[in-house]
């Protein structure tokens, strides 16, 4: 609901979301922007076939998504693939990012922090962010990250009736 909510709103002109294995998120976006005839283009983008990680979907990248109109397959590092497309485009982009935050600290800090420091009015959501206590061993990261930038300004709206949980974090423009 939070996705569908955030995508009607903010009427995004494209969709960006890295690390979602089989393009299932890519598949709720593409959903939503056919429902709603929303003029969006959907970038998912995953790990190059070279890196060997549990995580990469390899034959399975992006099936659930590929051969889509609008939808488009990308390999590399998330946020750097989405901002050279952003930079590439003779437009002006409204982009919202999905950012999938199975990560550690460390790496969805930064993901977010490039994106702020790019595209500062851009909406982010970000999956995996319901709190845990660091007993738990995984998925710590996100609950922090996501609270630092909420304390730079941004407004969030959450998610928290369990796992995983999601966040919208925006700010607002005049």
């Amino acid at each position: 609901m939070l996705m569908t909510a955030s995508v009607v709103y903010f009427k995004p002109t494209h969709i960006f979301d890295w690390g979602t294995y089989v393009g299932k998120s890519a598949r709720i976006f593409y959903e939503i922007v056919r429902f709603y005839k929303l003029k969006s283009e959907i970038h998912s983008i995953d790990l190059p076939d070279d890196i060997l990680r549990v995580e990469n979907p390899g034959k399975n990248r992006g099936r659930m998504v590929r051969g889509k109109k609008n939808v488009f397959l990308h390999q590399g590092d998330g946020v750097q693939k989405s901002l050279e497309i952003l930079n590439n485009k003779n437009v002006d982009a409204r982009p919202l990012f999905f950012v999938d935050g199975d990560h550690s600290f460390r790496v969805v800090s930064s993901e977010l922090s490039v994106i702020k420091k790019s595209f500062p009015n851009a909406p982010i959501l970000v999956h995996d962010t319901f709190y845990q206590l660091p007993v738990a061993g995984y998925n710590t990261g996100p609950y922090s990250a996501v609270k630092e930038l909420i304390s730079d300004g941004y407004i969030n709206i959450s998610t928290q009736m369990g796992l995983p949980g999601m966040t919208l974090l925006y700010k607002l423009t005049d």
